[in-house]
């Protein structure tokens, strides 16, 4: 058995440990310090990259923006940018001031009792608008000067309301306010003794068909649909779908039944509901909601309808919220009255009066807008209103010796 003698030292073979450790550290230092400079470069290289795309960037920028600075309207140009983006804020703070005059027909009474005025100032300039105005009473009898008239016209402000909404088609689109016509040459409202108020519509004029325009959109879009497809295209051999319909019958238009007025081509729109011919055909129900058929889409008035033990149905209108004085008989404050004669010599009570109205009367954005006086009377008020009865010169004050103006005894109280 051969034995095996270690001539190295111990402190040799420590020593040659330390030196495989050291060369083993060497190299990892190298693999890493080239793995640093790698690494190093390749980040160079993308910063330089980045900064060059930057500068170029940069260029294009500084180009377009001396290119833009050199057109001489861009002031101008700017200025109308930021008003188009103001249009809508500008469009809510509307406010239409001709509507006064349908205010005015609305709380002023008429008959035997008769209110005129001679002076008129409206404020806007409050959160809620109010009037003031100078004005005669004249009862229209005997004794002629009476606060009984002043006292009914106060009292009339609580029940004082207003309308607005937006006409519709059948297919419950709305139709466009340009398209509508409410009055006549005379600014009065088109009325009908039997079936109420109404209004035309010019069917036939520039985008006043909404619902059509809709199907001529889907028509056009499912025409390029089938054409993308790859086919061929309809059999030009057969019937149209025009062709292949029953003719069109004399006064129908879109299926609407129409009329002529004034050389246009318009179709009758009820403001008023026609309840139970409605309710008769289905396009009116009990719960007040009409369909299927071109009427007024009221944002104040909720109708109903109720069927008594008879079969017979009672039908109710409602308009609560939509009040022209909003605070009755307190929104109105009376003053400096005292007797008078008017332009004939007649005796007349004058009186001043402020009375504070609903803004939302005169909004634009509340379109075919009405004021109702107490007896149901509508008068329009987005156009001119017959108004020449409204004003009259001021009552002159009682001359010294007229007895009767001086001395007439008044029948109520203030």
């Amino acid at each position: 058995m051969a034995l095996e003698i270690n001539l190295v030292p111990d402190i040799k073979n420590e020593m040659i440990k330390a030196l495989k450790l050291r060369n083993l550290i060497f190299f990892i230092c190298i693999v890493v310090a080239s793995a640093s400079v790698v690494v190093s470069i390749i980040f160079a290289v993308i910063a330089g990259g980045q900064q060059a795309v930057v500068d170029g960037k940069k260029g294009t920028i500084d180009l377009l923006s001396s290119k833009i600075e050199s057109y001489g309207e861009l002031s101008d140009f700017l200025t109308i940018k930021d008003q188009l983006s103001n249009i809508s804020a500008i469009s809510d703070r509307k406010q239409l001031l001709s509507r006064i005059f349908g205010v005015l027909s609305a709380l002023l009474p008429s008959g035997p009792d008769t209110i005129t005025i001679s002076e008129l100032n409206v404020n806007f300039e409050e959160e809620e608008p109010t009037i003031s105005f100078d004005a005669q009473a004249n009862a229209g009898s005997d004794p002629f000067i009476d606060y009984n008239v002043l006292d009914s016209f106060k009292k009339s402000m609580q029940y004082m309301r207003y309308d607005y909404g937006n006409y519709i088609d059948r297919y419950g689109k709305t139709i466009p306010a340009y398209c509508m016509i409410e009055t006549g040459s005379d600014g009065a409202t088109f009325y009908d003794q039997q079936k109420g108020y109404y209004a035309f519509w010019l069917i036939n004029g520039e985008g006043c068909n909404p619902s059509a325009i809709e199907e001529v959109v889907e028509e056009e879009v499912e025409e390029v649909e089938e054409n993308s497809e790859g086919a061929e295209g309809p059999d030009t051999e057969g019937p149209t779908e025009s062709e292949s319909e029953s003719p069109v019958v004399e006064n129908i238009v879109a299926g609407y039944p129409v009329e002529n007025y004034n050389g246009e081509t318009v179709v009758r729109i009820w403001r008023t509901p026609q309840y139970n011919e409605w309710y008769q055909t289905g396009n009116m129900s009990l719960d007040g909601s009409i369909s299927d058929i071109p009427h007024f889409d009221s944002s104040c008035i909720t109708y109903s309808g109720t069927e008594a033990e008879n079969g017979e149905i009672h039908w109710a209108s409602t308009n609560n919220s939509c009040l022209l004085v909003p605070d009755g008989t307190d929104g109105i404050a009376i003053s400096d009255s005292s007797n008078g004669r008017g332009n004939s010599s007649e005796l007349v009570l004058r009186f001043s009066a402020t009375i504070t109205l609903n803004s939302e009367v005169f909004s634009f954005n509340n379109k075919h807008l009405i004021a109702i006086a107490p007896s149901g009377r509508y008068n329009v008020t987005d156009s001119y209103v017959q108004i020449q009865n409204m004003f009259a010169e001021r009552a002159s004050d009682c001359a010294d010796g007229d007895t009767a103006c001086e001395s007439t005894i008044n029948t109520g109280g203030q």
